[in-house]
Order: structure tokens, then C-alpha cells, then sequence
């Protein structure tokens, strides 16, 4: 078993720590929030007083952070941690943030002898709950190996797409086609409530039919479809709609940097700005169909 710091403890985060420290391992968490630390110590882990003091010992070095400007301030700002991590320690950075940023701080940890992955996860809260998780990670394979018996605690899917950055760019791709499925997911079954067709029943035919997708079977946008999809509890909890805009964002700085064309991605991104002035950033990103079906 390893002793594994572990910095981030949201929606996602919370729960990965809660299986690490389930699967055994002496996990020590911090969070700015100390109710997500009281979690995750009733789950088994022990709280740390900083980001710096879960260093202690520590093996494995676990983020889950918000944004890049967060990985960035964690790692490498005036009270950076690279500096302070155990010699020989992993880094793993499971936030979804630019990858550049990912390439800039994988740099830096190399530069200290650290060897560090960008390993951002797709299966959302029900996913990080359950430990079904998929981790997309770039990064050096030696690396990766060291690393997959605690993502395993965490996940059921490990693919290696590249060297440093590469899971980000992986994770950009998939987080913006569901961006855009999730989006038109809500505008076909408003269509259809519209001309007064019952919203689950149409969800039913169109989670076995060409129509079919993760939001239609697992987070259907609709109120009611699913008992416990975010729609059917007010659309809490879940992948916060401004964490998708935010994600919807890095997308098409990535497409500009290569000059890439992703026209749909980016009326994808727009939607959920105007969701987000809408006053629902918070909600899950679901939440997306209500400015669609023009609710208040």
C-alpha cells in the first residue's frame, strides 16, 4: 500500500481519495473546504493543515484541482510544492486544465527529478463514486506503470494517449463532444415535448436507437426521465455547467493553437456562456436544456 497526498477534494476528488483510502492506502487530503475533509476522513483518510503538510512521506502525489491557474499555483507558485515533494515521489495531476499548462509543469517536476502525469478522468460523480473512472494520461509509460495500481483503485479505464499534455488534449476532445451531445440532446427532447410527446418515453427510444448516448442512458437533461440523473434532483451535484464551459473554453484555445476548425464545439461553448449569464453555472451542465427550452 502506498501513502498517497492527495490536494482537491470537489465532487470528483472526494470520492477518488475515499476509494484510495478504501483500497487501503494512508491517504492525507487537503481542500480549502473543511466539510470535503471531514469526508473524506470518515472514508478513511487523514486530514492534512495544508496542501504542504499531506507532503509528509508521501509516495504519491495526488490534484484534483479546478483550473489551470490552481495546478499552477499548487505546483509552482511563491509556495510551490515541486520544491517540497519527497525525492523519487510520483506527481499525478488529475484536473482537466490546458495543455500547456500540463507540458509547463510536467517540465518543471522534471526539472527537480520528479516524474509526473497529466491523467484528467472521464465517468463523472457517479463514475468517481463507483471507481469506474477512466484516466486518460499522458506522461512517460514507466511512469504510467508506477501509477496504475493506485488509478486502478480509482478507475476501471487506463489509456496512455502520448508524453506530457497529451491527456489533456484527449480529455478536450471528449469533454467537447459531450459538450455538444449533451446540447443537442436537450434540444431534441424539447422538440418533442413541445409537440406534446412525454419526455420519457421519447428518452427510451432514443437511449436504443441511432440517438443513443451517455446523456440520453445515464445523465438524460430532462426532469423525471432518470431518478437519478442531476436533472431529477434540481440539476445538483454532477459536472458543474461553468466546469464545462471552462472545459468547452481550453477546446477551442486548443483548436486555435493548431489552427483547427470545430465549428460546433464552439456554438457548444457559446450556449454554455449563456447559461452561465442565465445565473445556472453552478448547476450541472445538463442544466443546459432549461436555456434551450427558454425556462426562466
Amino acid at each position: 500500500m502506498s501513502r498517497i497526498a492527495f490536494i482537491g477534494l470537489g465532487n470528483m476528488g472526494g470520492p477518488m481519495a475515499a476509494n484510495l483510502a478504501k483500497a487501503g492506502h494512508a491517504v492525507r487530503v487537503f481542500d480549502l473546504v473543511p466539510a470535503a475533509v471531514q469526508a473524506a476522513v470518515d472514508a478513511g483518510a487523514s486530514a492534512a493543515h495544508s496542501a504542504l503538510d499531506t507532503l509528509t512521506d508521501a509516495e504519491i502525489v495526488i490534484s484534483m484541482l479546478p483550473a489551470s491557474r490552481h495546478v499552477e499555483g499548487v505546483y509552482l507558485g511563491d509556495d510551490g510544492l515541486l520544491g517540497d515533494i519527497p525525492g523519487g515521489a510520483l506527481v499525478i495531476d488529475c484536473s482537466t486544465i490546458a495543455p500547456a499548462t500540463a507540458r509547463k509543469v510536467a517540465e518543471a517536476a522534471a526539472a527537480r527529478g520528479l516524474q509526473m502525469l497529466d491523467a484528467p478522468v472521464s465517468g463523472g460523480t457517479a463514475g468517481a463514486q463507483a471507481g469506474t473512472l477512466t484516466f486518460i494520461v499522458g506522461g512517460e509509460a514507466e511512469a504510467l506503470e508506477r501509477a496504475r495500481p493506485i488509478l486502478q483503485a480509482m478507475g476501471k479505464n487506463i489509456f496512455h494517449v502520448g508524453a506530457s499534455g497529451a491527456g489533456q488534449v484527449a480529455k478536450l476532445c471528449n469533454n467537447m463532444a459531450l459538450g455538444v451531445i449533451m446540447a443537442v440532446t436537450g434540444e431534441s427532447i424539447a422538440l418533442g415535448v413541445s409537440h406534446g410527446l412525454d419526455p420519457k418515453v421519447l428518452s427510451q427510444m432514443m437511449a436504443v436507437s441511432t440517438g443513443r448516448s451517455w446523456a440520453t442512458e445515464v445523465c438524460n437533461p430532462w426532469p423525471g426521465v432518470l431518478e437519478n440523473a442531476p436533472a431529477s434532483r434540481g440539476y445538483s451535484g454532477g459536472f458543474g455547467s461553468d466546469l464545462m464551459l471552462k472545459d468547452m473554453g481550453l477546446a477551442v484555445e486548443a483548436a486555435m493553437s493548431v489552427g483547427a476548425s470545430i465549428p460546433l464545439g464552439e456554438l457548444a461553448r457559446n450556449l454554455y456562456s449563456m447559461n452561465h449569464q442565465a445565473g445556472r453555472g453552478k448547476l450541472d451542465f445538463s442544466s443546459v436544456v432549461q436555456l434551450i427550452a427558454n425556462e426562466k
